[in-house]
């Protein structure tokens, strides 16, 4: 990303001052969600089950200049989640952000997976973000001040691919999650906040919606699978990884911003977008 890029992108998505919480923090996905977080000035919770890898994120973290700090836990446990957030509110503060970044793959073929292998994927990909969600939501419900809880799915979840079912299957249950909790936790949100629910590996989707034929009608929800691919195909045909992250800056206006990871998925064009929209919110 150019230093027009980063100059135009700080100016409209300031996280000072907010604590993320990135279970699979220790992966690449959850990694590079970690280095946009602290980019845009959060202190990181790397968390994950490898001491090893969380402590070289961390490393790598605190050289850019970030607050950072490795937690361990196994994130499919509710005992083990519950100390984890308990950590994470001693060393660096209550999280008002959680990102849902576990996750583990298998290509066995149909016939062939093993029941441990079913629920061991299950209970990383899917049973993980239930307890998650449960934990770190409640907490921040009970604080009052919102929230913002970002879960990774996949294309996989509603498309077929090959060898991948557990996978796919536990990332369908993701996507439920998500909505409904989007419609669960909506009263408790923030003033300054707005619903965008959920952060998937190419493609992006719309708000959760509240009620209406939408909320009815599920393919008006996710929109056709071509209009889909065309919002995240464009742009030299690379799909954007991304999260739009509602918080509120410090005028009080709400903000979004989409993580990236910068070292392949930068675009021409987006520094003028940046301005355009900075320049917009700046007007009375």
């Amino acid at each position: 990303m150019t230093a027009t890029n980063e100059t135009a992108g700080a100016a409209l998505f300031d996280l000072t001052g907010h604590v993320a919480a990135v279970i699979g923090g220790t992966g690449v996905l959850g990694g590079a969600l970690c280095h946009g977080l602290a980019g845009a000035g959060a202190s990181i919770a790397v968390m994950g089950r490898s001491s090893e890898r969380a402590d070289a994120r961390v490393a790598a973290l605190r050289a850019q200049g970030a607050t950072a700090d490795a937690v361990l836990l196994d994130a499919s446990d509710r005992s083990s989640l519950e100390a984890a957030r308990r950590k994470v509110e001693e060393r660096l503060g209550p999280a008002d952000i959680l990102v849902n970044a576990a996750g583990v793959n298998s290509s066995t073929p149909f016939f062939e997976i093993a029941l441990d292998e079913w629920h061991r994927i299950l209970d990383t990909n899917l049973t993980s973000v239930f307890l998650a969600c449960q934990v770190f939501g409640r907490a921040m419900v009970e604080r009052g001040q919102g929230g913002t809880i970002i879960n990774i799915s996949s294309t996989s979840s509603e498309i077929p691919l090959s060898r991948v079912l557990t996978y796919s299957v536990s990332k369908a249950g993701v996507n439920i999650i998500t909505r409904y909790l989007a419609r669960e936790l909506a009263p408790h949100r923030h003033p300054g906040q707005r619903d965008r629910p959920r952060l998937l590996p190419g493609r992006t989707e719309p708000p959760a919606p509240l009620g209406g034929s939408r909320a009815r009608n599920p393919r008006a929800h996710t929109g056709s699978q071509a209009r889909r691919a065309g919002r995240a195909g464009r742009n030299h045909g690379l799909a954007r990884i991304g999260a739009r992250v509602g918080v509120r800056d410090g005028d009080a206006h709400s903000c979004r911003r989409r993580v990236r990871r910068h070292d392949d998925l930068t675009w021409p064009g987006e520094a003028s977008r940046l301005e355009q929209e900075r320049t917009r919110r700046a007007s009375p």
